[in-house]
């Protein structure tokens, strides 16, 4: 009998752990894994072409009923309630200040993002108890000949500021879109400290809608030892980089030690499956790490990381990522050192707001930074008020 003939003979029956290990393959990523992740956004699986623009629709839907709710929530609040005034506050010391950087948009108005997440805000400021979690201020960055009308409906509950009218006419004189986006930034973190000289302070982006578990996971993260050495905390990461395959050094370990841990568990099992040939060796436990680590790639990271969101305590912390400040934890007086690290450049495409920080970090001896996963927020817009849209968003 030929060589190659003896070799498929010994390999390829029921017996052989290289048949069993191929089928266990075939029917994972062949069958398994893609009639249960077919239509999930974020996995590898996902049909596109057949389920994104449904999706998408979806979740433009979601969004705009969510939006007219938060819109005639606003408008049933007593019309004789005055606005703050900002000096009310500014002995006040919080222990946390939420400031949501706020402009109008020319599209994606009747979403009214803000609305949703003022509303938000104001629904989980009153699970706090007798102790109020944070102070919320409204940074209207808006310099243009209009009003930013959904600010005025919300500014009988939230102390708002803006510029005065002649830095209005400087702003606008600004071309670059990403300086000018830069500068709104810049104004809101010095703003709120001047103002209130809180403890902490995080800046969101008047698009991004905070979690059930804002508050609680905020006073955990600022429980936790790197808070006192960090320049800021990212609350929020685009799904889409997630991934492991997209790695960071820290992902690539988490990969490879979760798929020593899942082969760890089913060669236990399948040691105990008479019919099975997969045993205790190095070789078995190879190939089922490497298993583990293909399937919850394939599968989506995303989806993996959402169980983390039983508590405030298993939300995990790492190195900062580059991408996107819709949400941003400035422990202490780390707004002021942000500010003054903005002030030093100017900003661009491909070197906005969010590099430039990043850059800051790497470059600066005993500076650091974090990210923290899942994502403490949920980024709604799907029109953005300073680069071009399409004619109908996308989710990825």
């Amino acid at each position: 009998m030929p060589r190659w003939r003896t070799c498929i003979n010994k390999h390829f029956q029921w017996s052989s752990p290289v048949a069993q290990g191929l089928l266990l393959c075939v029917l994972t990523f062949g069958v398994l894994l893609p009639i249960c992740c077919h239509r999930l956004l974020y996995s590898y699986y996902f049909l596109k072409s057949v389920y994104l623009d449904s999706l998408s629709d979806a979740a433009l839907e979601e969004s705009y009923n969510r939006g007219q709710e938060a819109l005639l929530f606003w408008e049933g609040v007593d019309s004789k309630e005055s606005p703050k005034d900002p000096t009310e506050t500014v002995a006040k010391e919080p222990d946390l200040l939420v400031t949501v950087v706020t402009a109008r948009r020319m599209e994606g108005r009747d979403y009214h993002y803000l609305l949703q997440v003022t509303q938000r805000l104001a629904s989980l400021l009153k699970t706090c108890g007798d102790k109020p979690c944070a102070e919320v201020m409204l940074c209207d960055v808006e310099s243009g000949p209009y009003l930013n009308e959904d600010v005025w409906l919300v500014e009988k509950q939230f102390l708002v500021v803006r510029r005065s009218p002649d830095e209005r006419t400087k702003i606008r004189e600004v071309s670059n879109i990403f300086e000018k986006e830069k500068r709104d930034y810049v104004y809101c973190l010095r703003k709120g400290w001047d103002l209130m000289r809180p403890k902490n302070i995080v800046v969101l982006e008047d698009d991004a809608l905070p979690g059930t578990d804002f508050f609680p996971l905020i006073k955990n993260l600022l429980s936790r030892k790197f808070a006192l050495n960090t320049l800021y905390v990212k609350l929020y990461h685009p799904e889409r980089l997630q991934r492991y395959w997209n790695p960071e050094p820290y992902r690539i370990l988490e990969w490879v030690g979760l798929g020593m841990f899942g082969a760890t568990i089913l060669l236990l099992i399948f040691s105990h499956c008479t019919s099975l040939s997969l045993t205790l060796s190095f070789p078995h436990f190879l190939f089922l790490t490497l298993y583990i680590m293909a399937m919850v790639e394939l599968a989506g990271r995303h989806y993996l990381l959402e169980v983390r969101r039983l508590s405030p305590q298993l939300y995990a912390v790492s190195p900062a990522t580059e991408c996107c400040t819709p949400a941003m934890l400035f422990p202490g007086n780390a707004s002021i050192r942000a500010a003054e690290y903005l002030d030093q450049v100017v900003c661009a495409q491909g070197n906005a707001k969010d590099m430039v920080l990043y850059k800051k970090v790497r470059s600066t001896p005993g500076e650091r930074a974090h990210s923290v996963e899942p994502n403490a927020i949920k980024h709604i817009g799907a029109y953005s008020s300073v680069r071009i849209n399409p004619l109908r968003p996308k989710l990825i």
